[in-house]
């Protein structure tokens, strides 16, 4: 598995369907939560403070995922489940066909962070 130094990197060696809703994500995840860093943890890209994630993503062959926490999931399970999304306890899947709407990561990304208290 490649090393990656940073979001940019992550994103470019994405397979190319996935690109532009990882870029988008990416963008919703740095306007929600400004201060913020943006990390590379388990070569994986997130948001976060040193080794607390508040939200991460990745993609993988077929569809990509953001991760948050498990009260964050808990509490947005109907809006994940009516946009047609499928979720785990931490973490969502979704594809061109079925992104996730920018509001619901607005909603899990600040629940996460509560819910990490940073």
């Amino acid at each position: 598995m490649a090393k990656f130094t940073d979001h940019d990197d992550y994103i470019a060696a994405a397979p190319e369907q996935f690109r532009p809703l990882l870029g988008q994500l990416r963008s919703r995840l740095a306007e929600v939560l400004p201060d913020a860093d943006e990390l590379i943890v388990y070569d994986m890209p997130g948001f976060g403070f040193g080794k607390s994630i508040i939200a991460g993503y990745a993609a993988f062959s077929k569809q990509c995922g953001l991760y948050v926490s498990n009260a964050a999931i808990t509490a947005h399970a109907d809006e994940i489940v009516a946009a047609g999304l499928k979720f785990t306890k931490t973490g969502l899947t979704f594809s061109p066909r079925h992104p996730i709407p920018d509001e619901l990561v607005t909603k899990l990304a600040l629940a996460s962070r509560r819910e990490l208290g940073v």
